[in-house]
């Protein structure tokens, strides 16, 4: 059962959070206030080529000044899109090590529905949960297909954080550098030219809608940020059979320390 089915079906029996289309926040910030430079601070100091140090993380003091911040502002009022695309690309990634922090885990299908869906986050006033950040917010709003690159809910098999956050004016760039470490990471997606078998991860499989949507196929995206110019051009004509791999939901770095009131995931 897919990572979406599984959840989706928990959805249906329980209900999910709402998706707030007003912010009120309570001792507001103005946008041109907000930065993302705490949560850019932390990601600098505590993630290395993609593994996350939890127990450093725990004991910084700038993720809840980052997460406070947060819900201070109405996302609504950024100007530009790549303001409000970078604000909840970051939220989302913040929000989801948050969830690792109070020691909840995507690793089981019961944790998944835990994680994504049972933890609600505060924005501008308002909460969300992950799944409805995702699905509701990044992917309905911004029809993005480089989101998925970008947000990284805390396993081995996504995406890798990066050491930095996403920021407006760098984020047709960073979007990119995204893609593409992903794209040409072997531990993720492989290419067999001989046999001409893709074998990609799960999240082509899942979002499938998104890329095709994009660019006619799975491969014909994955094609424009491939680095081999030889392969893209392969991949962007008929011939490939694609497979999925399997999604590996260990966590992606070292794992928080217990607390007194661990025992939530």
């Amino acid at each position: 059962m897919t990572r979406w089915c599984a959840i989706g079906m928990l959805v249906v029996v329980t209900g999910c959070s709402t998706v707030p289309t007003r912010f009120t926040p309570a001792n507001p910030i103005a946008p041109s206030e907000f930065s993302h430079l705490l949560f850019e601070k932390v990601l600098e100091a505590h993630v290395k080529d993609g593994v996350v140090d939890y127990p450093a993380i725990q004991v910084d003091e700038r993720v809840d000044a980052y997460l406070a911040r947060l819900d201070r502002v109405d996302p609504n009022t950024f100007a530009t899109r790549n303001e409000r695309l970078a604000f909840w690309i970051n939220a989302y990634n913040a929000f989801a090590i948050k969830g690792i922090l109070d020691h909840y885990s995507p690793m089981t299908s019961v944790g998944r529905y835990r994680y994504f869906i049972g933890q609600t986050y505060r924005v501008g006033g308002a909460s969300i949960n992950l799944y409805d950040l995702e699905r509701k917010v990044l992917i309905k709003q911004f029809q993005e297909p480089l989101i998925h690159f970008a947000i990284v809910c805390a396993s081995a098999s996504c995406p890798k954080l990066q050491p930095w956050a996403y920021q407006p004016n760098q984020l047709d760039r960073q979007l990119d550098v995204a893609a593409r470490a992903f794209i040409n990471d072997p531990t993720r997606n492989r290419f067999d030219r001989k046999q001409r078998i893709a074998s990609v991860s799960k999240i082509f499989d899942w979002f499938e809608e998104d890329f095709v949507a994009a660019a006619g196929s799975i491969l014909a995206y994955v094609a424009r940020y491939v680095d081999d110019p030889a392969l893209a051009k392969e991949l962007a004509q008929p011939g490939y059979r694609v497979e999925f791999l399997d999604y590996d939901w260990n966590l992606n770095g070292i794992p928080p320390k217990e607390t007194a009131d661990a025992g939530a995931s």
